[in-house]
């Protein structure tokens, strides 16, 4: 860079640099256009520069980005890690904290209860007598020693079935069972209420309810066979209801079990001797059993912590070992009371790392990767016994992602080409799904029945997208013959894996095609009569031997023979309605061979036998109304071309495509045989 680039450059990049005051010295001291010219290039050389040197820098350090995405990508999955790892210490303290509160309250209570149990226990008393002065039919209620008030309240009492109110009841906990009383409407004196229903408390279980507005704050009253839904005034109240009946339901049961212990007599018994030689035997093998399954190795010690680290560091394979180890290490062990306990704990891992594998295989997941993305949670799925499940998500994983690339598929505007993409996509992941899924389930034969209801429940997906595109969109014959072609062509490759979905194709197809070909059918013969209405019974004159030739090619193409009906100049011996009549029927044919499988058989046929009887019908009305020789004879040798020309060679081509005959359109040839007349006779040629 020369010595004024430099300088120029320095100014521009001084902190103090003023674009303002810059552009004002530099017009007052310019001369004219010229030197303003002159500094703009230069100040574009120094812009083309330094665009050049930040290219080659990024080019310099691009293995440094690459390598930073890395490090970033690496710190995210760290990042994810720590924060399950913080999630799950965070519920641990808090089960630790409502543990030691528990327990803190158990004993604040206890120590009340000491302190002040005649107190307590006759004030609870008073006032459950006091307040069943105001419930009526309630009289033998204190008749049970002991019993006294927990807890009372408001509430309102819902139907079971439709969740609408039914009334309001006020509630009695005591410690050994639950009064409903309904609120009388007519009240007498201090009585409020009425006697509905006593429950013991061991009769009934409590349910929480989960609230679903503008139905909340209920809990719900199960005793078989019947139940009750109530709800409390607010959350707050709810939670104290279900906290409390909770808690009276186990000092009832803590109670009655104490009482039983109690009533046990404590006098020693004489142990029985037995006279059987094995019972001796048999309970020297449970306390050898017992003795003999080894729990203190430092691996079974540490292995439910050492599962929680695998499951919060994602390493489900790690886990399954694990699992897998102590299988094998309990699988010949006696089950004693410790195994039972160190299994609960296992299972609790299990479950957790079963949640975590589920989550990784549904579909809100990320979808990029394909098949084999989902290979390592189904594998562990499959090693701990869940190959059904595994199946099903692994499924559901492979029908959102087709669901998805086909929803993202860009519609073109030639369907042919969007046909294309669409096949390409949707066959290709079918094919690498079942290959995946060959490999995941190998040894699980039993769900490969699934598979192929998944298959063709993809395959119906595929179907709509495809119909929506050519068949909804009123496509011609042609472009829907090459797309159906093209998709026939795709789905003949899952053959290479055993898998045939053609039959599924076709039968899913079938009544769109079938709607198709009676729709071009109809265009056709409607074409048919409006030329049959304009016409003249002329030669037909094509001007130039170019178009000439032309139509003689197309006719080879569709094997007619045309060359005894042209002449030497540009005149053909047939009439325009009888040649445009066959080169569109001719083109149905062939788009319609395309379109061909069983069920469309007779469709196909009755569509050829309609359009050509419109044909016939129109030459057979014309020989018998025209009245001019010369024009009668042209009707006659137009005749004679459907009739030994064009239909032979229909049935020709159709009997070739299909494989059978062309019965019906064999027997509309023999019925519309032309017989040879005098030109000046009026009698009828069919």
């Amino acid at each position: 860079m020369s010595e004024t680039g430099n300088r120029l450059r320095k100014q521009l990049e001084s902190p103090n640099f003023d674009p303002q005051n810059y552009v004002k010295q530099l017009s007052q001291q310019s001369d004219g256009d010229r030197d303003l010219q002159e500094h703009r290039q230069k100040i574009q050389n120094l812009a083309d520069e330094t665009a050049q040197n930040l290219k080659k820098n990024v080019y310099k350090n691009y293995r440094q980005f690459i390598e930073t995405a890395k490090e970033i990508s690496y710190l995210e999955s760290e990042m994810y890690q720590l924060s399950h790892i913080l999630t799950e210490q965070k519920s641990i303290m808090e089960s630790i904290t409502q543990a030691l509160l528990s327990t803190d309250k158990d004993e604040t209570s206890k120590e009340m209860q000491a302190a002040f149990p005649k107190e307590t226990e006759e004030v609870k008393q008073r006032t459950l007598t006091s307040l069943l002065e105001k419930v009526e039919g309630v009289k033998n209620i204190m008749d049970t020693p002991g019993r006294h008030l927990i807890y009372n309240g408001d509430l309102a009492e819902f139907d079971v079935d439709n969740m609408s109110p039914i009334q309001k009841v006020h509630a009695f906990l005591m410690n050994d069972c639950l009064l409903i009383a309904t609120w009388l409407p007519n009240r007498r004196g201090t009585v409020k209420y009425k006697y509905n229903a006593l429950y013991d408390l061991e009769s009934f279980a409590v349910v929480n309810v989960k609230d679903n507005p503008p139905m909340k704050d209920m809990f719900k009253i199960l005793m078989f066979p019947d139940s009750r839904i109530f709800q409390a005034e607010n959350s707050k109240v709810k939670k104290e209801w279900l906290e409390i009946l909770d808690e009276t339901k186990k000092n009832k049961v803590s109670k009655d079990r104490h009482k039983k212990e109690e009533e046990v007599p404590t006098s020693p018994v004489r142990a029985e001797v037995s006279t059987n030689p094995f019972d001796m035997d048999d309970d020297e093998d449970t306390v050898d059993g017992e003795e003999s399954v080894n729990l203190s190795l430092e691996w079974i010690q540490e292995l439910p912590e050492d599962l929680d680290v695998c499951i919060a560091q994602r390493d489900f394979e790690g886990a399954v070992d694990l699992l897998d180890k102590l299988n094998e290490y309990l699988r010949d062990q006696p089950v004693t009371p410790k195994v039972k306990e160190l299994r609960g704990k296992v299972d609790e891992r299990v479950r957790q790392l079963t949640e975590v594998l589920v989550f990784e295989l549904s579909p809100d997941r990320s979808l990029r990767g394909g098949p084999k993305a989902t290979r390592r949670a189904v594998s562990q799925l499959i090693r701990l016994g869940q190959s059904t499940k595994a199946c099903e998500l692994f499924l559901k994983n492979r029908a959102a992602a087709v669901q998805t690339a086909i929803r993202q598929l860009r519609i073109e505007g030639a369907t042919l080409l969007y046909i294309h993409k669409l096949c390409n996509i949707f066959f290709t992941s079918l094919l690498e799904t079942a290959k995946e899924f060959q490999m995941d389930f190998a040894g699980n034969t039993g769900c490969y029945s699934a598979f192929v209801v998944w298959s063709r429940s993809a395959m119906r997906m595929f179907v709509d997208a495809f119909s929506k595109q050519v068949f909804d969109s009123k496509e011609s014959l042609s472009t829907a013959a090459e797309c159906v072609k093209v998709a026939k062509e795709h789905c003949q490759q899952l053959t290479e894996i055993g898998l045939d979905l053609t039959f599924t194709l076709q039968s899913l197809l079938v009544k769109d095609i079938k709607a198709a070909l009676q729709s071009y059918k109809d265009i056709i013969i409607e074409a048919t009569k409006h030329r049959n209405s304009e016409e003249m019974w002329r030669r037909m004159n094509l001007m130039t031997p170019e178009a000439l030739a032309k139509l003689k090619d197309e006719m080879r193409s569709c094997g007619i023979n045309f060359e005894q009906y042209t002449g030497d100049d540009c005149w053909v011996n047939l009439s325009y309605t009888i040649v445009a009549f066959t080169k569109q029927m001719m083109s149905f044919l062939e788009e319609g061979l395309k379109l061909y499988f069983p069920e469309l058989h007779m469709v196909l046929l009755e569509s050829l036998r309609e359009i050509i009887l419109v044909a016939v019908q129109h030459v057979d009305y014309s020989l018998r109304c025209e009245q001019d020789p010369e024009k009668k004879t042209f009707v006659m040798q137009n005749a004679s071309f459907l009739h030994d020309t064009v239909l032979p060679v229909v049935e020709r081509r159709f009997e070739e495509s299909v494989g059978k005959p062309a019965k019906q359109l064999q027997d509309l040839r023999k019925s519309t045989k032309p017989v040879r007349i005098n030109p000046e006779s009026t009698t009828s040629v069919v």
